[in-house]
């Protein structure tokens, strides 16, 4: 009974540290979701990041390797050449070997993928799409003629800023769990942030460089 009583705690103190998600603004619209895909070239990107939870923070710098149509192998490296660690992304499938410090901060694969420019949701039952001047926001979940901050159980809401997805977030039982938001900064390059609303968990990442290549070599795909 004591477990019960505690997991009933744990779960009501998780809920009430997620802001609600708001009513869908914007006009009906008919207008498909813009595609999101990798690009067609093999691509390396450079970056900072940043990470912070309640007990733990962390910085350095990593690379994204970025193998179309559907795979990425990501490299964080602790500040002043300390050890780090790197996830490999395969399609729906997230491998973290080694230390626990990548596993503890990286977003589930279909949060990440959104955060790379690829959109990547399980399969949903009902879709509702807004246009709001050159933002286009759609839910899309079982949600039964509404939208998802009504909506039983699961839903996603993407928001696009003209055909570039700008905001991903998942939301369980009308309340926002956790989300991921792209901007472009005064470089071109992309800003990237993670939130765990209910762990307090945030990982800011800043692309300082992206660059097509050749290739890569097909072992940075496979575990050690």
């Amino acid at each position: 009974m004591l477990r019960i009583v505690g997991a009933a705690a744990i779960m009501l103190s998780v809920a009430a540290c997620t802001p609600s998600a708001r009513v869908l603004r914007g006009a009906p619209t008919q207008a498909a979701l813009p595609p999101t895909r990798l690009s067609a070239k093999p691509t390396l990107i450079k970056f900072t990041w940043t990470y912070k939870d309640e007990t733990f923070e962390a910085n350095g710098d990593g690379a994204v390797r970025v193998g179309p149509p559907d795979r990425a192998r990501l490299d964080f490296f602790l500040k002043n050449g300390m050890t780090g660690g790197y996830a490999i992304l395969v399609r729906d499938s997230l491998e973290v070997p080694g230390i626990d410090l990548v596993r503890r901060f990286l977003p589930p694969v279909p949060l990440l993928w959104s955060a790379l420019g690829r959109l990547a949701l399980p399969s949903t039952r009902d879709t509702v799409v807004r246009v709001d001047g050159d933002t286009l926001r759609a839910d899309l979940g079982d949600l039964r003629g509404r939208d998802a901050s009504a909506a039983d159980g699961r839903a996603w809401r993407l928001a696009y800023v003209g055909t570039s997805l700008a905001r991903v977030e998942r939301i369980e039982g009308g309340r926002i769990v956790e989300w991921v938001t792209r901007r472009r900064n005064s470089v071109g390059q992309w800003d990237l942030k993670y939130v765990h609303e209910g762990a307090r968990r945030r990982l800011g990442i800043n692309v300082t460089d992206t660059t097509i290549v050749e290739g890569f070599d097909d072992a940075i795909w496979r575990k050690p």
